[in-house]
This record gives C-alpha cells, structure tokens and sequence, in this order.
C-alpha cells in the first residue's frame, strides 16, 4: 500500500495547506507522539517551508484538536483521549452512515474516479495481508473518499475531524487488534454500495463498520 498523501486534490495547495496536510499525517498516525512538542524551527527545516505558512497550518491544526498551544511554553501534540471514545462515536454513527448514503445518491459524484480506483486496488493480490499502519491508511483514505463523494463541504470537513480522532484512538490499541485486516475488507462491499447507488445498503454496512470500530476497541481496552 502507498503512502501517499491521504488529501489528494487536483489543484495545487498553498504552502501553509502543504504544512498542514503533512502535520495531521503524523500526528494522527502518532509519528509525533501524543505530548510531544513541535519545535517550529525545526519542523520548518524538515518540510522546507517558512515560519509564517507553518504557523498558519499550527493553528488549523490547533483547532482540529490535533496540538494545543501554551503561552510561554509552546506548541504541543494533544494527548489521546480515550475516554472521548463513546462521543465520538456517537457522531459518527450518524454523520458517516448519512455520507455513504449521499454519495451513494451520487454515485460517488467527483470523487468516483478515486473511488473506483480504490475498490479496484482493494482486488489487489498485494493487500492480502496489510501491515498496521498500511491498513490504518487504508481505511482513512477510504472514508475520506466516501466523505468528499457525498457532495457536503460541511458535513466533510466535520467527519474528517471526527475520524482524526478516532484514527488517533485507534492507533493506541491497533496491535492489540487481532481482526484489523477484516475491518479493512468490508470497503469492498462498502465502494461497490457507494458506486452502484445503492443507498440504504452503503448507509447500513457504514453504519455497522462504525460500530464494529468502536466494540474492537472497547474490547483490548
């Protein structure tokens, strides 16, 4: 499975959007851990952008809940709430079945050509057998795709924080997930609902996806 950016979008992104987009990568997959500091220094060294761009992507990404900022002491990564866990999916078992339905609607409106392409590469030989963070990924993009095929600016942008913290939950306990490789099979029925237009069925096999997430977690915790 590729690593390549989880927000692909054919126009070009602004500097601060490149920070930020790289940002919420690691800190959502927990590459920059839960408390540790973001030295603005060296971050920019690191993504060859400037201070005012990387400041910028900070502060979107401080009210994405993703870092907190202390007067005096600077910028930090959020620790993981587990404990959010029940709220978080209790908007998500509302807000993501009604995306799968909308984009079902629309047959994947824009975003059918990306979703075509990962229900293709879901057949894949290859992604038998997916390593941890390769089926985390797999499974952000996929639901990124379904969010921006739903035709909704608001009700994306909502569900892709959502889903930010609950990937962050997630990655805590993924290795004492036994069943994470079926957690990423059920796509397959998932994108074929979506791009066939079969509503209620995207809607409903969303909708037990959620709460499959949230009873495997519950369960090692």
């Amino acid at each position: 499975m590729s690593t390549t950016p989880l927000h692909a979008r054919d126009e070009p992104l602004s500097l601060a959007d490149q920070a930020f987009l790289q940002l919420q990568d690691r800190l959502i997959f927990l590459d920059i851990p839960p408390g540790a500091p973001l030295n603005e220094g060296r971050l920019s060294q690191e993504l060859n952008l400037g201070r005012t761009p990387l400041r910028e992507a900070l502060k979107r990404l401080e009210s994405e809940h993703l870092v907190v900022t202390y007067s005096r002491r600077g910028t930090f990564a959020t620790t993981v709430d587990i404990t959010a866990l029940s709220e978080i999916s209790q908007v998500r078992e509302v807000l993501e079945p009604l995306a799968a339905r909308l984009a079902a609607e629309r047959r994947g409106g824009d975003a059918r050509p990306q979703l075509e392409e990962l229900r293709d590469r879901l057949t894949d030989p290859g992604n038998e057998r997916l390593n941890r963070d390769e089926a985390l990924r797999w499974d952000v993009r996929i639901h990124r795709a379904i969010y921006a095929g739903a035709g909704n600016s608001h009700l994306q942008a909502t569900l892709e924080r959502y889903s930010n913290l609950a990937t962050r939950i997630w990655c805590v306990v993924a290795d004492r997930i036994p069943e994470l490789q079926e957690h990423i099979t059920v796509h397959s029925a998932l994108l074929t609902a979506v791009l066939e237009g079969a509503a209620e069925e995207a809607g409903t096999i969303m909708l037990n996806h959620v709460r499959d997430f949230e009873t495997q977690i519950r369960q090692v915790l």
